[in-house]
Protein backbone atom coordinates (compact mmCIF):
# COMPACT_ATOMS: atom_id res chain seq x y z
CA UNK A 1 0.00 0.00 0.00
CA UNK A 2 1.59 3.29 -0.62
CA UNK A 3 0.03 6.74 -0.37
CA UNK A 4 1.18 9.90 -1.85
CA UNK A 5 1.74 12.86 0.90
CA UNK A 6 3.09 16.49 0.50
CA UNK A 7 6.44 15.20 1.64
CA UNK A 8 6.77 11.82 -0.38
CA UNK A 9 5.59 8.47 -0.92
CA UNK A 10 5.01 6.26 1.92
CA UNK A 11 4.86 2.76 2.22
CA UNK A 12 4.02 -0.15 4.87
CA UNK A 13 5.52 -3.16 2.40
CA UNK A 14 8.58 -4.09 3.92
CA UNK A 15 8.84 -7.32 3.37
CA UNK A 16 12.00 -8.46 4.91
CA UNK A 17 14.96 -6.70 7.84
CA UNK A 18 18.55 -8.60 7.06
CA UNK A 19 20.74 -6.43 9.11
CA UNK A 20 21.15 -3.01 8.23
CA UNK A 21 18.84 -3.16 5.30
CA UNK A 22 14.94 -3.06 4.63
CA UNK A 23 13.53 -4.96 1.83
CA UNK A 24 10.39 -2.21 0.36
CA UNK A 25 7.78 -4.24 -1.78
CA UNK A 26 5.45 -3.18 -4.20
CA UNK A 27 7.55 0.72 -4.73
CA UNK A 28 7.14 2.68 -7.78
CA UNK A 29 9.01 5.98 -8.91
CA UNK A 30 11.80 5.66 -6.36
CA UNK A 31 15.21 7.02 -6.82
CA UNK A 32 18.54 5.03 -6.14
CA UNK A 33 20.25 7.48 -3.13
CA UNK A 34 16.69 8.75 -2.08
CA UNK A 35 16.49 9.55 1.57
CA UNK A 36 14.04 7.29 3.77
CA UNK A 37 12.64 8.47 6.58
CA UNK A 38 11.57 5.49 8.74
CA UNK A 39 8.47 5.12 11.49
CA UNK A 40 9.29 2.63 14.09
CA UNK A 41 5.99 0.43 15.94
CA UNK A 42 7.38 3.05 18.65
CA UNK A 43 6.77 5.87 16.72
CA UNK A 44 10.46 7.20 17.09
CA UNK A 45 11.87 8.02 13.23
CA UNK A 46 15.24 7.16 11.83
CA UNK A 47 16.80 7.83 8.54
CA UNK A 48 17.75 5.37 5.51
CA UNK A 49 19.08 5.74 2.00
CA UNK A 50 17.75 3.85 -1.02
CA UNK A 51 20.57 1.17 -1.76
CA UNK A 52 18.97 -0.46 -4.99
CA UNK A 53 16.10 0.14 -6.61
CA UNK A 54 14.12 -1.92 -9.13
CA UNK A 55 10.72 -2.44 -10.71
CA UNK A 56 9.41 -4.69 -7.79
CA UNK A 57 10.93 -3.29 -4.62
CA UNK A 58 13.46 -0.78 -3.11
CA UNK A 59 16.46 -1.63 -0.54
CA UNK A 60 16.93 0.97 2.22
CA UNK A 61 20.42 0.81 4.07
CA UNK A 62 18.83 2.46 7.89
CA UNK A 63 21.57 4.45 9.71
CA UNK A 64 20.74 4.39 13.24
CA UNK A 65 20.38 0.30 12.64
CA UNK A 66 17.01 -1.94 12.37
CA UNK A 67 16.81 -2.71 15.85
CA UNK A 68 12.97 -3.02 17.28
CA UNK A 69 11.57 -2.68 13.54
CA UNK A 70 9.02 -4.66 12.54
CA UNK A 71 7.81 -5.92 8.84
CA UNK A 72 4.12 -5.45 9.65
CA UNK A 73 4.21 -2.34 11.47
CA UNK A 74 6.98 -0.09 10.31
CA UNK A 75 6.50 2.39 7.66
CA UNK A 76 8.72 4.11 4.84
CA UNK A 77 8.27 7.18 3.70
CA UNK A 78 10.69 8.07 0.37
CA UNK A 79 11.09 11.91 0.48
CA UNK A 80 12.15 12.19 -2.98
CA UNK A 81 15.92 14.03 -1.74
CA UNK A 82 19.16 13.00 -1.49
CA UNK A 83 21.43 13.12 1.33
CA UNK A 84 22.62 16.83 2.27
CA UNK A 85 24.77 18.73 4.86
CA UNK A 86 23.91 22.08 5.95
CA UNK A 87 27.19 24.00 5.97
CA UNK A 88 28.00 27.08 6.96
CA UNK A 89 31.55 28.93 8.26
CA UNK A 90 29.96 28.40 11.63
CA UNK A 91 30.99 24.50 11.17
CA UNK A 92 34.62 25.30 11.73
CA UNK A 93 35.24 24.42 15.66
CA UNK A 94 32.44 21.97 16.00
CA UNK A 95 32.41 18.03 16.66
CA UNK A 96 29.69 16.32 14.87
CA UNK A 97 28.55 12.83 14.76
CA UNK A 98 29.03 10.87 12.37
CA UNK A 99 25.61 11.40 10.56
CA UNK A 100 26.16 14.91 10.63
CA UNK A 101 24.39 15.94 13.66
CA UNK A 102 26.54 18.52 16.33
CA UNK A 103 27.47 16.76 19.13
CA UNK A 104 29.38 18.93 21.40
CA UNK A 105 26.48 21.05 23.06
CA UNK A 106 26.82 23.66 21.09
CA UNK A 107 23.67 25.77 19.24
CA UNK A 108 22.30 24.12 16.07
CA UNK A 109 23.84 24.90 12.29
CA UNK A 110 22.10 27.97 10.58
CA UNK A 111 23.06 26.78 6.97
CA UNK A 112 24.03 28.98 4.65
CA UNK A 113 23.13 26.12 1.89
CA UNK A 114 22.57 22.37 1.94
CA UNK A 115 24.96 20.39 -0.24
CA UNK A 116 25.05 16.79 -1.49
CA UNK A 117 27.24 14.83 0.83
CA UNK A 118 27.86 12.79 -2.54
CA UNK A 119 30.08 16.24 -3.99
CA UNK A 120 30.30 16.95 -7.89
CA UNK A 121 32.99 15.42 -9.78
CA UNK A 122 35.94 17.70 -10.48
CA UNK A 123 35.95 18.09 -14.21
CA UNK A 124 39.77 16.93 -15.06
CA UNK A 125 40.39 19.65 -17.49
CA UNK A 126 39.54 22.33 -14.21
CA UNK A 127 42.00 20.38 -12.37
CA UNK A 128 45.24 22.53 -11.04
CA UNK A 129 48.22 20.69 -10.65
CA UNK A 130 49.25 20.01 -7.27
CA UNK A 131 52.35 21.94 -6.14
CA UNK A 132 52.80 23.75 -2.95
CA UNK A 133 54.57 22.12 0.13
CA UNK A 134 52.74 21.37 2.98
CA UNK A 135 54.83 21.68 6.44
CA UNK A 136 53.72 18.89 8.69
CA UNK A 137 56.94 19.79 10.72
CA UNK A 138 57.50 15.61 11.21
CA UNK A 139 61.35 15.75 9.46
CA UNK A 140 59.85 11.76 7.73
CA UNK A 141 57.29 13.31 5.86
CA UNK A 142 58.48 16.69 5.29
CA UNK A 143 62.09 15.91 4.43
CA UNK A 144 61.63 12.36 2.64
CA UNK A 145 57.97 12.12 1.56
CA UNK A 146 56.70 15.67 0.83
CA UNK A 147 52.87 16.59 1.08
CA UNK A 148 52.09 18.59 -1.51
CA UNK A 149 48.82 21.25 -1.77
CA UNK A 150 45.60 19.22 -3.49
CA UNK A 151 47.57 15.78 -3.29
CA UNK A 152 46.03 12.25 -1.14
CA UNK A 153 48.45 10.55 0.77
CA UNK A 154 47.87 7.66 2.74
CA UNK A 155 49.33 6.93 6.41
CA UNK A 156 49.17 3.14 6.30
CA UNK A 157 49.63 2.16 9.28
CA UNK A 158 48.74 -1.46 11.62
CA UNK A 159 46.80 -2.27 14.62
CA UNK A 160 48.09 -0.98 17.84
CA UNK A 161 50.74 1.40 16.17
CA UNK A 162 50.50 5.30 17.00
CA UNK A 163 48.78 6.81 13.54
CA UNK A 164 46.33 8.08 15.57
CA UNK A 165 48.94 10.39 17.28
CA UNK A 166 50.67 10.90 13.91
CA UNK A 167 46.97 11.93 12.68
CA UNK A 168 46.59 14.27 15.49
CA UNK A 169 50.04 15.78 15.12
CA UNK A 170 49.79 16.57 11.93
CA UNK A 171 46.05 18.30 12.36
CA UNK A 172 47.69 20.71 14.75
CA UNK A 173 51.11 21.73 12.76
CA UNK A 174 50.51 21.38 9.71
CA UNK A 175 50.55 24.68 7.66
CA UNK A 176 51.48 26.31 4.08
CA UNK A 177 54.80 28.64 4.22
CA UNK A 178 55.40 31.61 3.17
CA UNK A 179 52.11 32.85 2.89
CA UNK A 180 48.96 33.91 4.98
CA UNK A 181 46.75 32.10 3.92
CA UNK A 182 43.59 30.67 5.91
CA UNK A 183 44.47 26.77 6.22
CA UNK A 184 41.69 24.51 8.27
CA UNK A 185 41.73 20.82 9.14
CA UNK A 186 38.15 18.86 8.69
CA UNK A 187 39.19 15.21 10.69
CA UNK A 188 36.89 12.35 10.60
CA UNK A 189 36.96 9.14 12.79
CA UNK A 190 35.23 6.18 11.74
CA UNK A 191 34.63 3.49 14.04
CA UNK A 192 37.03 4.85 16.50
CA UNK A 193 36.83 4.15 20.72
CA UNK A 194 35.36 6.55 22.99
CA UNK A 195 38.57 6.91 24.62
CA UNK A 196 40.33 7.45 21.13
CA UNK A 197 37.82 10.20 19.75
CA UNK A 198 38.42 12.23 23.57
CA UNK A 199 42.09 11.83 22.88
CA UNK A 200 41.30 13.75 19.53
CA UNK A 201 38.99 16.16 21.31
CA UNK A 202 41.29 17.09 24.47
CA UNK A 203 44.48 16.89 22.17
CA UNK A 204 42.92 19.98 20.01
CA UNK A 205 41.48 21.73 22.59
CA UNK A 206 44.66 21.98 24.57
CA UNK A 207 47.05 22.91 21.82
CA UNK A 208 44.75 25.40 20.84
CA UNK A 209 44.08 23.90 17.74
CA UNK A 210 40.13 23.36 17.86
CA UNK A 211 39.58 26.99 16.45
CA UNK A 212 40.22 25.82 12.85
CA UNK A 213 39.39 22.00 12.83
CA UNK A 214 35.96 20.75 12.13
CA UNK A 215 35.50 16.88 13.75
CA UNK A 216 33.31 14.05 12.61
CA UNK A 217 33.27 11.51 15.09
CA UNK A 218 31.77 7.79 14.26
CA UNK A 219 32.68 5.79 17.52
CA UNK A 220 32.87 1.61 17.31
CA UNK A 221 29.00 1.25 18.69
CA UNK A 222 27.48 3.20 16.66
CA UNK A 223 25.94 1.42 13.51
CA UNK A 224 28.44 0.38 10.90
CA UNK A 225 25.96 1.94 8.25
CA UNK A 226 26.94 5.27 9.47
CA UNK A 227 30.71 4.76 8.90
CA UNK A 228 29.71 5.23 4.85
CA UNK A 229 28.85 8.84 5.04
CA UNK A 230 31.11 9.96 7.67
CA UNK A 231 33.75 10.38 5.29
CA UNK A 232 31.21 11.79 2.73
CA UNK A 233 30.59 14.43 4.97
CA UNK A 234 33.38 15.93 6.02
CA UNK A 235 34.53 16.18 1.97
CA UNK A 236 31.07 17.93 1.96
CA UNK A 237 32.58 20.21 4.57
CA UNK A 238 36.10 20.23 3.10
CA UNK A 239 34.78 21.44 -0.62
CA UNK A 240 32.11 24.14 1.26
CA UNK A 241 35.26 26.02 2.94
CA UNK A 242 37.81 25.35 0.24
CA UNK A 243 35.76 26.42 -2.68
CA UNK A 244 33.40 28.61 -1.18
CA UNK A 245 35.85 30.71 1.18
CA UNK A 246 38.81 29.71 -0.46
CA UNK A 247 40.46 28.06 2.54
CA UNK A 248 43.04 25.55 2.74
CA UNK A 249 41.82 22.33 4.09
CA UNK A 250 43.56 19.43 4.95
CA UNK A 251 41.23 16.21 5.61
CA UNK A 252 42.31 13.31 7.81
CA UNK A 253 40.15 10.47 7.64
CA UNK A 254 40.61 7.32 10.34
CA UNK A 255 40.34 4.50 9.75
CA UNK A 256 39.50 3.68 6.37
CA UNK A 257 40.20 0.25 7.03
CA UNK A 258 36.65 0.57 9.83
CA UNK A 259 35.27 2.18 6.47
CA UNK A 260 36.00 -0.69 4.11
CA UNK A 261 34.86 -3.44 6.90
CA UNK A 262 31.37 -1.52 6.74
CA UNK A 263 31.02 -1.86 3.18
CA UNK A 264 31.44 -5.40 2.91
CA UNK A 265 28.91 -5.75 5.95
CA UNK A 266 26.25 -4.09 3.59
CA UNK A 267 27.43 -6.40 0.76
CA UNK A 268 26.98 -9.54 2.55
CA UNK A 269 23.83 -8.34 3.69
CA UNK A 270 22.61 -7.97 -0.27
CA UNK A 271 23.84 -10.80 -0.77
CA UNK A 272 26.26 -9.28 -3.34
CA UNK A 273 28.79 -11.99 -4.94
CA UNK A 274 32.05 -11.36 -2.83
CA UNK A 275 34.91 -10.22 -4.74
CA UNK A 276 38.65 -10.47 -2.79
CA UNK A 277 38.89 -11.36 0.55
CA UNK A 278 34.74 -10.86 0.77
CA UNK A 279 35.38 -7.46 -0.46
CA UNK A 280 32.36 -6.20 -2.66
CA UNK A 281 33.71 -6.04 -6.50
CA UNK A 282 32.92 -2.35 -6.34
CA UNK A 283 35.39 -1.25 -3.49
CA UNK A 284 37.75 0.11 -6.05
CA UNK A 285 35.34 2.85 -7.79
CA UNK A 286 33.49 3.20 -3.91
CA UNK A 287 36.91 4.27 -2.22
CA UNK A 288 37.68 6.09 -5.42
CA UNK A 289 34.92 8.54 -4.66
CA UNK A 290 36.02 9.70 -1.62
CA UNK A 291 39.45 9.81 -2.51
CA UNK A 292 39.46 11.41 -6.06
CA UNK A 293 37.67 14.51 -4.15
CA UNK A 294 40.93 15.88 -2.98
CA UNK A 295 42.43 18.56 -5.06
CA UNK A 296 42.78 21.97 -6.98
CA UNK A 297 40.46 23.81 -9.26
CA UNK A 298 41.71 26.46 -11.87
CA UNK A 299 40.81 29.64 -11.02
CA UNK A 300 39.84 28.84 -7.08
CA UNK A 301 42.24 30.05 -4.48
CA UNK A 302 41.02 27.14 -2.20
CA UNK A 303 42.39 23.19 -2.15
CA UNK A 304 41.67 19.69 -0.59
CA UNK A 305 44.66 17.92 0.33
CA UNK A 306 43.72 14.18 2.02
CA UNK A 307 45.20 12.37 4.48
CA UNK A 308 43.25 9.01 4.73
CA UNK A 309 44.39 6.73 7.51
CA UNK A 310 43.83 2.72 7.11
CA UNK A 311 45.32 -0.02 9.07
CA UNK A 312 46.65 -2.85 7.05
CA UNK A 313 45.03 -5.93 8.52
CA UNK A 314 48.22 -8.20 9.56
CA UNK A 315 50.86 -5.35 8.32
CA UNK A 316 49.62 -6.56 5.06
CA UNK A 317 50.22 -4.39 2.15
CA UNK A 318 48.98 -6.31 -0.25
CA UNK A 319 46.08 -6.56 1.82
CA UNK A 320 42.71 -5.46 -0.97
CA UNK A 321 42.40 -2.46 1.52
CA UNK A 322 45.90 -0.74 1.36
CA UNK A 323 46.42 -2.33 -2.25
CA UNK A 324 43.21 -0.71 -4.03
CA UNK A 325 44.39 2.58 -1.99
CA UNK A 326 47.60 2.65 -3.53
CA UNK A 327 46.41 2.48 -6.90
CA UNK A 328 44.47 5.34 -6.34
CA UNK A 329 46.41 8.03 -4.18
CA UNK A 330 49.47 9.52 -4.76
CA UNK A 331 52.31 7.39 -3.11
CA UNK A 332 51.86 6.06 0.46
CA UNK A 333 53.29 7.09 4.05
CA UNK A 334 54.19 3.48 5.82
CA UNK A 335 54.03 3.06 9.48
CA UNK A 336 56.06 -0.03 10.47
CA UNK A 337 56.06 -1.94 13.30
CA UNK A 338 59.61 -2.80 13.90
CA UNK A 339 60.69 0.54 14.09
CA UNK A 340 57.94 1.57 17.08
CA UNK A 341 59.43 -1.72 18.58
CA UNK A 342 62.64 0.29 19.42
CA UNK A 343 61.15 2.98 20.70
CA UNK A 344 61.31 5.43 17.43
CA UNK A 345 58.57 7.77 17.03
CA UNK A 346 56.82 8.45 14.30
CA UNK A 347 57.66 4.90 13.38
CA UNK A 348 58.03 5.94 9.51
CA UNK A 349 59.87 3.35 7.61
CA UNK A 350 60.79 6.14 4.87
CA UNK A 351 61.69 3.16 2.13
CA UNK A 352 58.66 1.74 1.16
CA UNK A 353 57.26 5.18 1.76
CA UNK A 354 56.61 7.51 -1.50
CA UNK A 355 55.28 10.69 -2.34
CA UNK A 356 54.51 10.71 -6.32
CA UNK A 357 54.11 14.47 -6.03
CA UNK A 358 57.25 15.05 -3.83
CA UNK A 359 59.29 16.71 -6.35
CA UNK A 360 56.68 19.38 -7.72
CA UNK A 361 56.30 20.63 -4.12
CA UNK A 362 60.12 21.18 -3.07
CA UNK A 363 62.96 23.02 -4.54
CA UNK A 364 63.90 26.97 -4.41
CA UNK A 365 61.28 28.88 -3.41
CA UNK A 366 59.17 26.14 -1.60
CA UNK A 367 61.20 24.27 0.48
CA UNK A 368 65.40 24.85 -0.30
CA UNK A 369 67.11 24.53 -3.57
CA UNK A 370 69.56 21.04 -2.53
CA UNK A 371 66.51 19.79 -0.91
CA UNK A 372 65.83 16.53 -3.68
CA UNK A 373 69.53 15.98 -3.45
CA UNK A 374 69.82 15.74 0.01
CA UNK A 375 66.49 13.55 0.25
CA UNK A 376 67.95 10.95 -2.35
CA UNK A 377 71.30 10.95 -0.44
CA UNK A 378 69.84 10.15 2.49
CA UNK A 379 67.79 7.31 1.14
CA UNK A 380 70.42 5.68 -0.42
CA UNK A 381 72.96 5.67 2.92
CA UNK A 382 69.52 4.44 4.67
CA UNK A 383 68.81 1.63 2.52
CA UNK A 384 72.28 0.38 2.52
CA UNK A 385 72.98 0.82 6.31
CA UNK A 386 69.56 -1.31 6.18
CA UNK A 387 71.01 -4.39 4.09
CA UNK A 388 73.81 -4.47 5.79
CA UNK A 389 72.03 -4.89 9.29
CA UNK A 390 70.87 -7.97 7.44
CA UNK A 391 74.31 -9.14 6.44
CA UNK A 392 75.58 -8.36 10.09
CA UNK A 393 73.07 -11.06 11.12
CA UNK A 394 74.36 -13.96 9.35
CA UNK A 395 78.66 -12.99 8.78
CA UNK A 396 78.82 -10.88 11.93
CA UNK A 397 79.98 -7.47 11.91
CA UNK A 398 83.68 -8.47 12.47
CA UNK A 399 83.43 -9.11 8.54
CA UNK A 400 82.32 -5.59 7.52
CA UNK A 401 84.80 -3.21 5.79
CA UNK A 402 85.12 0.33 7.38
CA UNK A 403 82.85 1.61 4.61
CA UNK A 404 79.81 -0.92 5.69
CA UNK A 405 80.46 -0.09 9.37
CA UNK A 406 79.87 3.98 8.74
CA UNK A 407 76.87 2.84 6.46
CA UNK A 408 75.40 0.56 9.71
CA UNK A 409 76.15 3.52 12.09
CA UNK A 410 74.90 6.06 9.67
CA UNK A 411 70.87 4.27 9.66
CA UNK A 412 71.23 3.74 13.63
CA UNK A 413 71.97 7.77 13.86
CA UNK A 414 69.43 8.25 10.96
CA UNK A 415 66.58 6.64 12.88
CA UNK A 416 67.65 8.22 16.72
CA UNK A 417 68.04 11.61 14.99
CA UNK A 418 66.07 12.14 12.02
CA UNK A 419 63.28 10.19 11.97
CA UNK A 420 62.81 10.03 15.90
CA UNK A 421 61.22 13.44 17.13
CA UNK A 422 58.66 14.10 20.02
CA UNK A 423 54.93 14.00 19.15
CA UNK A 424 54.59 17.75 20.20
CA UNK A 425 57.70 18.90 18.13
CA UNK A 426 57.01 20.87 15.61
CA UNK A 427 60.12 21.07 12.74
CA UNK A 428 60.24 23.62 10.44
CA UNK A 429 61.71 22.15 6.71
CA UNK A 430 65.37 24.06 7.58
CA UNK A 431 65.75 21.97 10.94
CA UNK A 432 64.74 19.39 8.79
CA UNK A 433 67.32 19.82 6.37
CA UNK A 434 69.94 20.97 8.45
CA UNK A 435 69.75 17.38 10.66
CA UNK A 436 70.03 15.54 7.08
CA UNK A 437 73.78 17.64 6.24
CA UNK A 438 74.81 17.00 10.38
CA UNK A 439 74.03 13.08 9.33
CA UNK A 440 75.69 13.21 5.79
CA UNK A 441 79.02 15.12 7.65
CA UNK A 442 79.67 11.78 8.60
CA UNK A 443 80.70 10.51 5.65
CA UNK A 444 83.95 11.42 2.99
CA UNK A 445 82.25 13.93 0.46
CA UNK A 446 83.47 11.17 -2.31
CA UNK A 447 80.47 8.70 -0.88
CA UNK A 448 77.84 12.34 -1.25
CA UNK A 449 78.00 11.38 -5.20
CA UNK A 450 73.87 11.55 -5.17
CA UNK A 451 74.28 15.61 -4.02
CA UNK A 452 75.71 18.52 -6.58
CA UNK A 453 79.05 19.79 -5.49
CA UNK A 454 77.82 23.28 -5.27
CA UNK A 455 75.20 22.64 -2.37
CA UNK A 456 78.14 20.84 -0.79
CA UNK A 457 80.25 24.02 -0.87
CA UNK A 458 77.23 25.48 -0.21
CA UNK A 459 75.31 22.92 2.60
CA UNK A 460 77.81 21.08 3.92
CA UNK A 461 78.17 21.69 8.00
CA UNK A 462 81.47 21.77 7.10
CA UNK A 463 81.85 25.04 4.61
CA UNK A 464 78.93 26.71 7.00
CA UNK A 465 81.27 27.08 9.69
CA UNK A 466 84.22 28.89 7.95
CA UNK A 467 81.53 30.85 6.43
CA UNK A 468 80.40 31.46 9.77
CA UNK A 469 84.09 32.07 11.09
Amino acid sequence: MSKTILTGKEYSTVKEIAGPLLFVERTTGISYGEVVKIRTPTGEERTGQVLEVDEKRAIVQVFEGTSGLDVTKTVTRFTGDTLKFPVSLDIIGRIFDGSGKPIDGGPEIIPEDERDIHGAPINPYSRAHPSEFIQTGISAIDGMNTLVRGQKLPLFSGSGLPHNLIAAQIARQAKVLGKEEEFAVVFAAMGITSDEARFFREDFEKRGAMDRVVMFINLADDPAIERLITPRLALTAAEFLAFDYDLHILVILTDMTNYAEALREISAAREEVPGRRGYPGYMYTDLATIYERAGRIHGRKGSVTQIPILTMPHDDITHPIPDLTGYITEGQIYVERALHMKGIYPPINVLPSLSRLMNEGIGKGKTREEHRYVADQLYYAYAEGRSLRELVAVIGEEALTERDRLYLEFADRYEREFINQGPYEDRDIEKTLDIGWNLLAMFPETELKRIDPVYIKKYHPKYKEKKES
